[in-house]
């Protein structure tokens, strides 16, 4: 009886041990988790993140890459970005677009390639550019005589402010369908059809 007594004990003691082991990893494990999420939420967002529009528009692909800045409280169109100069519509690198089908924009033809996308903005009108160098820093590579594509469009004025620079392909039919970009207070829109 005192061999099973003694027996009972030492089993009761292991499986308090066992208990307190897992007890204690416990919180060392939520804590690790803690951490792990609190070290994210402090890594700086970018201010002008990498992002991407694109939609298939009848059997046309259209993908449009570029990086979206924020207004972050500042004037933009008329005072961040003057008037009258060519800008490469986003952040860091030229915006391009991609389409692998032949377009038609303003009566135009645009073949099926990858552009940079460049505007000129204006209170009255913005002048859209599509030209052959898409890959280059900002606009410091521009030249005008590598145009394939410019045409004017009126801007529209919103009372709201979109506070990151957004593009949007946006299908109105089989074989047509609008390509946006807004900014700050300022909406601008083209439609095109696929060839």
């Amino acid at each position: 009886m005192k061999n099973s007594l003694i027996l009972l004990c030492i089993i009761l003691l292991a499986s308090c041990k066992e208990t307190s082991k897992e007890t204690q990893e416990l919180p060392i494990t939520e804590k690790t988790e803690q951490n792990a999420t609190s070290a994210d939420s402090n890594q700086k967002k970018p201010l002008s993140p990498h992002t991407s529009a694109m939609a298939m528009v009848g059997d046309a692909h259209i993908h449009i890459d570029y990086s979206s800045p924020g207004v972050r409280k500042r004037i933009i169109f008329g005072g961040l970005l003057p008037y009258d100069t060519v800008w490469q519509a986003g952040a860091h690198m030229a915006t391009w677009m991609e389409t692998n089908k032949d377009l038609t924009i303003d009566g135009k033809e645009l073949k099926a390639g990858k552009y940079g996308f460049f505007v000129i903005p204006n209170q009255e009108e913005w002048t859209i550019i599509f030209n052959t160098n898409w890959n280059q820093h900002g606009k410091d590579e521009y030249d005008e005589k590598d145009d394939v594509l410019r045409f004017k469009v009126t801007p529209k004025i919103s009372q709201e402010i979109k506070e990151h620079l957004e593009y949007k392909v946006i299908k109105a039919t089989d074989d047509s369908g609008i390509i946006s970009l807004s900014w700050e207070k300022v909406l601008v829109e083209f439609p095109f059809e696929v060839k």
